[in-house]
């Protein structure tokens, strides 16, 4: 059917700009000799993980045990879970989890690898562990190089060190090299092998070749792109493959018209821009505002009338995914299939 045929707000997925943004982001990690493992906290669709895989991803990326259930329940059996796992409940999903796939999961501290110590131990379950490292970013990770060394070192039996992963800030790419060339420095003086190295980060994703120890890269946003991404110049507005349709419900100035998707819909993240979102139809038109269920948009002239449909691309993608149980998969403004967003809302 037509994409005017569907109730709104909606999310549609360009089938053709998203099936070249997997490809042009595999063809630069073939080219530079690095794999991808991407990250489907973007997307949260089984169907989408495995054409990242079909082109030559090497597993996927979860955030959460709750992602991973879903997607080794599909199929996938390479997953790397980028995060610390703590808890009798969650390590003793991973212990089932690791009996079912190749899994890898995160760790930046003592308690965390003691838990998978213990679970390895009491379940005979195996599995890899990444050492985080805060290469700039601020959020998780070891401090040092000698941190990093010191707790792959108290890893054992089942839980096997497997190399060291981090999310460095944007725009930090440098300095993340160095950090990293630093560690894998103290590893060669420790007499230990450091497998993997893998980073992350859609806006940073074309500079990877540049740091010379990376062994995988795990980007998210790149399958669809979205507002920051172009803003960060990691995109062009037509590479933006997810979009949302919304339709103007209210018009009363000729400078303001309000549409059906607010906070719910379009996520209130600003990520350093002006406005939640961009109209390519209707550049002119700045979206300034968002209460729950209302979109503001504003412009001297030439705003959308009451009943008109349009399309915003949203400041962040990855977050417009988890509020829809369902996306529209479209292409030339047909619906090619409607798909469950699987994992969404597995924040546990």
């Amino acid at each position: 059917m037509n994409i005017d045929a569907l109730s709104t707000p909606c999310v549609l997925i360009d089938a053709d700009k998203m099936k070249a943004n997997i490809q042009r982001a595999q063809d630069y990690a073939d080219t530079y000799g690095f794999t991808l493992r991407p990250h489907i906290k973007t997307h949260k669709i089984p169907a989408f993980a495995y054409l990242q895989i079909e082109a030559g991803a090497r597993g996927i990326t979860c955030q959460k045990l709750g992602e991973a259930e879903v997607m080794a329940d599909a199929g996938l059996d390479d997953i790397l879970i980028s995060y610390n796992i703590i808890g009798f409940d969650k390590l003793s999903r991973l212990a089932a989890l690791a009996r079912k796939i190749k899994l890898t999961v995160a760790a930046d501290s003592r308690f965390t690898v003691d838990g998978y110590n213990a679970v390895a131990e009491t379940t005979g379950a195996t599995f890899d562990v990444l050492i985080e490292c805060d290469t700039g970013g601020g959020r998780c990770g070891v401090q040092t190089p000698d941190e990093a060394v010191t707790l792959a070192a108290a890893l054992r039996g089942g839980a096997r060190f497997a190399g060291l992963m981090t999310y460095p800030a944007t725009g930090k790419t440098e300095e993340m090299s160095e950090w990293l060339r630093a560690a894998i420095a103290a590893f060669d003086k420790a007499g230990v092998t450091v497998e993997t190295v893998s980073a992350g980060g859609t806006p940073d994703m074309w500079k990877a070749h540049t740091v010379a120890c990376l062994t995988e890269y795990r980007p998210g946003t790149y399958i669809y792109m979205d507002r920051s991404q172009v803003a960060a110049g990691s995109a062009m507005m037509q590479d933006c493959a997810l979009t949302v349709l919304t339709t103007v419900v209210s018009k009363p100035r000729p400078d303001r018209a309000i549409i059906d998707a607010g906070t719910k819909v379009l996520t209130s993240d600003i990520l350093g821009m002006d406005g939640f979102g961009h109209i390519p139809s209707c550049p002119q038109a700045h979206v300034s505002g968002l209460s729950e269920e209302h979109g503001i948009l504003r412009a001297e002239s030439g705003l959308p009338e009451i009943g008109d449909r349009v399309q915003i691309v949203p400041n962040h993608a990855c977050v417009v995914s988890n509020m829809f149980d369902t996306v529209y998969l479209v292409s030339g403004g047909h619906v090619l299939d409607a798909l469950p967003v699987a994992a969404r809302g597995k924040v546990v």
